[in-house]
């Protein structure tokens, strides 16, 4: 009997060492003890490994400083050991602090240990798993992304479809105001009513191009901009804008680099940036436009920082992920139409940059649009363009009669002769017979080829011949890149006159 229970004690002892030097041999996880008010009675490797404390440095110390400085203050630490005794097990992923201070993301388990059903301490496992953590991270933001990507193809497709017919409206009524302007003379009612019916199609253009900016489908003109120079011939009509309660600042460092942007697109984010700005300080304050060279994070590109910062009230946690997309506002019902970030948004990448936001609630929001720098051998001056009377003959390429119609109208009024073809074939047909001296073409033609089709075989068989294009929306005119200058619809008589202006001659 005496030998047996030698047997069994010198069994236990085995059995003993043997998990204990399994327990202290696990490097990938903190194995330890702690006793029933937490304090360390047990250490391994992998707390050491993990933690980067020794054994001789931990033992007896509490446990909770391995926790932030918010969570002991919180009484994280006391909590996690009562739920752990009260529900028979704490798990929690969460921040923990190492021996040099740094942070990790951990995995944590606590078990209550029991001896003749008297609790005499607990059983802790730890395991690093910051790197799952930054691998999930990773793949919910290109889970993100590929939302985002989908749901501005989705608004592309939706706004690109009704956008040429819609502006194609727009051009009629607007091209249409000048000839009713002549005929009514000085009626006041009716001048009123031209106004009214002028201010809305304006409306309606801006509305839709900010959808279509939104949606990266906007058919823009990009040149390379000086951006203090553009910010700084904005200043006083932005200053007028925000009111005698706000003080508009400028902060812009020497030597920033031009940029290749479309000018109105830019000029109009500018705007809407400083209108929001504006609106978020309902008592007043300081909106300051800064400008400065970038180079993000280890990114090789060189980029143009342009924020506008405000001392506004700033923007909640659960909207700030909600402020760039289309139709979102906080503002009330008339105040706002959920457009101006988006158009913003949609700026910004399709220039080939992004916008970034930092806020804080009851101290403002600044918003910053990176833009690519463009090199100043690139740059071009620009043309100083009003208008002026013309002569000559024109091209005008348009298949929509109503809209050949007003733009007959305008270019009449401008002093040219007008042929119109309703095709691009039909246009090569009628500048083999001469006399044509500028070709103003809609990008969207039927037949095989359109307008870009169209200008791009004329400038290699006629490269003297100046072209203008215009769309109201298009593929195709996101693809220009810039080749020919393309005019917006609905336009105006002098947009007219100006974009003729500026082509080469």
């Amino acid at each position: 009997m005496f030998k047996k229970d030698q047997q069994q004690q010198r069994d236990l002892f085995e059995s003993e060492r043997n998990f204990r030097l399994l327990v202290e041999g696990v490097s990938d996880y903190a194995l330890y003890m702690l006793d029933p008010t937490g304090i360390i009675t047990s250490w391994n490797i992998g707390g050491q490994r993990i933690k980067g404390y020794a054994p001789a440095e931990i033992i007896g110390q509490h446990f909770s400083c391995f926790y932030t400085e918010v969570d002991r203050a919180n009484g994280k630490p006391l909590r996690a050991l009562r739920i752990a005794r009260e529900q028979g097990r704490y798990e929690e992923d969460g921040w923990r602090v190492r021996k040099d201070g740094t942070s990790f993301w951990a995995s944590v388990v606590i078990d209550p240990i029991y001896e003749d059903g008297e609790l005499v301490g607990f059983a802790k496992i730890t395991r690093d798993i910051t790197e799952r953590r930054e691998a999930q991270l990773k793949l919910e933001r290109m889970h993100q992304q590929l939302a985002e990507s989908q749901k501005l193809d989705a608004l592309g497709q939706l706004t690109g479809g009704v956008a040429h017919d819609f502006n194609n409206l727009l051009m009629i009524v607007s091209g249409s105001l000048h000839t009713l302007k002549k005929a009514v003379g000085n009626d006041p009612r009716c001048l009123r009513a031209l106004s009214a019916i002028e201010g809305a199609t304006k409306r309606g253009a801006s509305l839709t191009s900010q959808l279509l900016t939104f949606a990266r489908r906007q058919s823009v003109n990009p040149q390379v901009v000086d951006v203090a120079e553009r910010i700084d011939a904005m200043h006083e009509v932005l200053d007028s804008g925000v009111g005698s309660a706000v003080t508009l600042q400028l902060d812009i460092d020497p030597g920033v680099w031009p940029v290749m942007v479309d000018v109105t697109e830019f000029e109009t984010a500018l705007v809407n940036l400083v209108i929001n700005a504006r609106d978020a300080m309902t008592g007043g304050g300081v909106i300051t436009i800064s400008a400065h060279n970038d180079m993000p994070g280890e990114a090789y590109t060189e980029y143009v920082a342009i924020s506008v910062r405000d001392t506004g009230t700033g923007i909640a946690p659960d909207v700030l992920g909600k402020i760039f997309d289309p139709f979102f506002t906080t503002k009330p019902i008339g105040k706002g139409t959920g457009l101006g970030l988006s158009q913003v948004h949609g700026f910004a990448h399709q220039a080939g940059g992004t916008v970034e936001v930092a806020s804080e609630l009851g101290k403002g929001t600044t918003i910053t649009i990176l833009l690519p720098r463009k090199e100043p051998a690139d740059a071009a001056g620009d043309v100083d363009a009003v208008e002026t009377g013309g002569s000559g003959t024109v091209l005008l390429v348009e298949d929509n009669p109503d809209v050949a119609a007003v733009s007959t109208g305008l270019l009449e009024q401008l002093g040219y002769t007008v042929r119109r073809v309703a095709s691009a074939e039909a246009a090569l047909r009628e500048i083999e017979l001469d006399g044509i001296d500028l070709v103003f073409s809609d990008i969207v033609m039927p037949g095989k080829m359109d307008g870009l089709g169209l200008a791009r075989h004329l400038k290699a068989v006629r490269p003297g011949l100046p072209i203008l294009l215009t769309s109201g929306y298009s593929d195709s005119a996101r693809n220009a890149r810039g080749d020919f200058p393309i005019l917006r619809k609905p336009y105006e008589i002098h947009e007219l006159s100006q974009a003729i202006a500026k082509l080469p001659r």
